[in-house]
């Protein structure tokens, strides 16, 4: 099971679930209009990658909050393939919710670490990123819009 925390570093009991469906009725019953955005980004170091993937609840013109996951792998990937891993895991997760913000009307982008500069080698996994993420039903950002996987999740990378 992956263990999620909060951004203080407070490891997060409940699943996630169950922890981001208690922020929504919290949230919502303070009066805000929440928006969900979740990312994944990355780091290759020299033997491993480690990746970070998280969950930003923002409250419409009041600030926001994010859930923190992080992991490595020791196997090594090309840049195509990590972004797509990195898109693979935040589909994974926004699936996993997709069911509570549905029910609490609660809008969900899914966002990518991926340049649409075609000067970036990122960019060679932008296509492949916007059909999977387009093809599972959610809303897709691309950099430089995509802030949850390029600034949030990028400052949780180790």
């Amino acid at each position: 099971m992956t263990t999620w925390k909060k951004f203080s570093g407070e490891i997060i009991q409940n699943s996630i679930h169950e922890e981001v469906e208690k922020a929504i009725i919290r949230e919502s019953e303070k009066g805000y209009k929440l928006k969900v955005c979740i990312g994944t980004d990355s780091q290759v170091k020299s033997h491993h990658t480690d990746f970070a993937t998280v969950i930003v609840l923002l409250r419409e013109q009041h600030g926001g909050f994010m859930f923190i996951s992080q992991d490595k792998t020791t196997y090594y990937m090309g840049i195509k393939e990590r972004m797509l891993l990195e898109v693979q895991k935040s589909i994974e997760v926004a699936y996993s919710i997709c069911d509570l913000l549905d029910m609490y009307a609660v809008d969900l982008e899914v966002h990518a670490d991926i340049n649409t500069n075609p000067m970036f080698k990122s960019n060679k996994a932008l296509n492949d990123a916007m059909g999977y993420i387009l093809s599972m039903g959610f809303i897709f950002k691309a950099k430089p819009e995509a802030f949850a996987s390029s600034a949030c999740a990028d400052k949780m990378v180790h």
